[in-house]
């Protein structure tokens, strides 16, 4: 989706004119794709805008970022803090904000402990991010791409080199017609897309890859879960064979851009009637009740601006 351009982005701890937010060329996440970063949402409530599980997503950049060993020069409330004020200085309520931490420009070569680690925020409006899949549902293809293992390199780190591997599934899928792919793990099971959490349903019963499947530690993915199990149903992760999913009652994917997306058909095979299974609607509804502050049980989850 193109990006819709705002005001500010904040970089090194000040806010700078969208177009001079700007890079060296020889930075060396260019490169070598040397950086990690966060998706999340902020949504309009009655309260205000809301940046939905806004520490958690800090958290798992400061992981991310201690498993490519970059020292971010900023505290965790300190980014936190940040991500507000970009929402703010850009006059936004329903956006997407995206943080980066990346290696920039100093020296050149594969080692890039010598090379400064720079910081920056933008946050944009986005809509939904598999288009009218959102309600209609989507149209998957399983990839040849086998998705990053973890003695290859780790996956639960969201670092920006290991979405070339999404990329070529990604691109396989448009490619192919499709809305999106779905990726197996290196010995054949279900992972994840590429770039959202996978969910079946079998017999009332919500299914999900275990951590152990090369997946991304899904922050919605945890959100899902969580709201499941309040729900009443019984939501286990294990291993899911690719041939288990065609027979499926209903599946879903999960992310901070998907959201919760129905997926309606995989390889060609219709998922269960072929339109959004009633547990998705039900997950789907209960997500934007809490993202929005219409759950006082989850409002804990909100960080307002």
């Amino acid at each position: 989706m193109p990006i819709e351009e705002a005001r500010y982005i904040w970089m090194d701890g000040k806010l700078v004119p969208w177009r001079e937010a700007r890079i060296h060329i020889l930075s060396h996440v260019i490169h070598y794709g040397s950086g990690v970063f966060e998706g999340m949402r902020c949504y309009k409530t009655d309260r205000g805008p809301a940046i939905f599980r806004l520490e958690d997503h800090i958290e798992r950049l400061f992981y991310s970022a201690k498993v490519y060993m970059m020292e971010i020069p900023f505290s965790k409330e300190g980014l936190v803090e940040a991500c507000k004020e970009v929402v703010r200085a850009n006059g936004l309520e329903d956006c997407y904000i995206r943080p980066l931490v990346y290696r920039g420009y100093g020296e050149m070569g594969v080692n890039p402990l010598k090379c400064p680690v720079r910081v920056a925020i933008a946050a944009w409006p986005w809509g939904a991010y598999l288009g009218e899949a959102l309600e209609k549902g989507a149209r998957v293809v399983i990839s040849t791409w086998r998705r990053i293992c973890g003695d290859v390199l780790p996956p639960t780190a969201k670092a920006c080199g290991h979405y070339t591997n999404s990329q070529l599934a990604k691109m396989e899928a448009v490619l192919g017609g499709y809305d999106e792919a779905l990726m197996l793990d290196i010995n054949g099971y279900v992972s994840e897309g590429s770039g959202e959490n996978f969910f079946m349903v079998k017999d009332g019963i919500i299914i999900t890859p275990p951590p152990e499947a090369s997946i991304l530690l899904g922050i919605t993915r945890d959100t899902v879960i969580r709201l499941a199990r309040d729900l009443g149903y019984t939501v286990v992760e294990r291993f899911i064979s690719r041939a288990e999913v065609y027979g499926a009652d209903e599946c879903f994917f999960t992310g901070t851009a998907a959201e919760i997306t129905p997926i309606v058909e995989v390889d060609g095979r219709r998922i269960g009637d072929g339109k959004p299974g009633p547990i998705t609607r039900e997950l789907q509804a209960k997500y934007f009740d809490v993202v929005r502050g219409r759950d006082e049980r989850y409002m804990h989850w909100l960080a307002f601006v």
